[in-house]
């Protein structure tokens, strides 16, 4: 069984990881619905949704004040002063990484240690718009490889299950917020629910979450709020759906309280949630209030992160 530190570093690494890419993929959905005018007379709020939907606009404000493309990528991808930055996120992974070096990988570590290095090359906001996508799209590489290591190379030991919690209770929280953001806040006032920029902001959100061919698999119809909700929350086929993840975060709970001989709270809350969306259907959801849904689960979906540490980490 592992020290307390090691699970917690491990815990922390893949969060981070996680989280890094998930900044990546709602800076890469910004800019696409930046290059989208409105047929309003609002100003378009993507950047500042973005801020948003990271829970950073009270830091965002006291650092920046406006929302911009200049601003927003800044606080967001380079910031040290934002603890959830890209690079932030790389940094704290790496040292991470770096005092479990005996419980992880010789490829994952080269892999975290290789990507801070690169990181190095990208020290500001790019000057034009295909040098920020390729700095996304390394982002994202970063993580998918981290992750397939992971899968790959790591024995499935109380290790492996600490790394894949980290991995699934933020890709959970991602999931959750971003689809809140577009649900209340993008739209802008005077464009139509179902009009072309809804319908073009709904395409950008799916493919910010890697959904878009999943969403037309599943359902073979056009894009219809409801039924990317409910991929997104309640298809388990669908792997970043929160149903998906708590599939996940129920598994590797349970694997850990058979390493660890006895059950805690932890177990009974992943279950509970899980089981929350196996007994409700979408049309419930949207009846009670998706965003109430929404915020809730991210409540929850903290506590049990504070539970987890509680129970294993501390």
């Amino acid at each position: 069984m592992l020290l307390s530190r090691t699970a917690d570093s491990l815990f922390w690494t893949a969060r981070y990881i996680e989280r890094a890419e998930n900044t990546a993929r709602l800076l890469e959905a910004a800019t696409r619905l930046s290059n989208v005018g409105s047929s309003s007379e609002q100003v378009s709020n993507e950047w500042e949704s973005a801020v948003l939907a990271t829970g950073m606009e009270e830091l965002f404000k006291e650092r920046y004040g406006e929302a911009s493309a200049r601003t927003v990528v800044d606080f967001l991808a380079f910031s040290e002063a934002n603890p959830s930055s890209i690079r932030s996120c790389l940094e704290a992974a790496r040292a991470n990484a770096r005092s479990v070096r005996t419980a992880i990988t010789i490829e994952m570590w080269e892999t975290i240690n290789a990507a801070w290095l690169e990181l190095k090359r990208y020290r500001t906001f790019g000057q034009s718009r295909g040098e920020l996508m390729e700095f996304l799209r390394f982002v994202k590489q970063v993580a998918l490889s981290v992750d397939g290591i992971a899968h790959r190379t790591m024995l499935r030991t109380d290790g492996f299950s600490f790394f894949q919690l980290g991995s699934a209770i933020e890709r959970a929280d991602n999931t959750a917020r971003i689809l809140d953001v577009k649900y209340h806040v993008l739209l802008p006032a005077g464009d139509r629910v179902g009009g072309g920029l809804d319908y073009f902001q709904w395409t950008s959100i799916l493919r910010s979450v890697s959904a878009l061919t999943a969403y037309h698999w599943v359902y073979r119809e056009s894009l219809k709020p409801w039924l990317i909700a409910d991929l997104l929350i309640l298809n388990e086929k669908m792997p970043r759906s929160l149903a998906s993840c708590y599939g996940n975060v129920t598994r590797h709970l349970d694997s850990l309280s058979k390493t660890y001989g006895r059950q805690g709270k932890a177990q009974r809350m992943a279950r509970s949630i899980h089981s929350e969306f196996r007994n409700r259907d979408i049309d419930t959801i949207f009846h009670t209030g998706l965003h109430e849904f929404v915020e809730d689960f991210i409540g929850k979906n903290n506590k049990l992160g504070g539970t987890i540490a509680e129970q294993y980490l501390f």
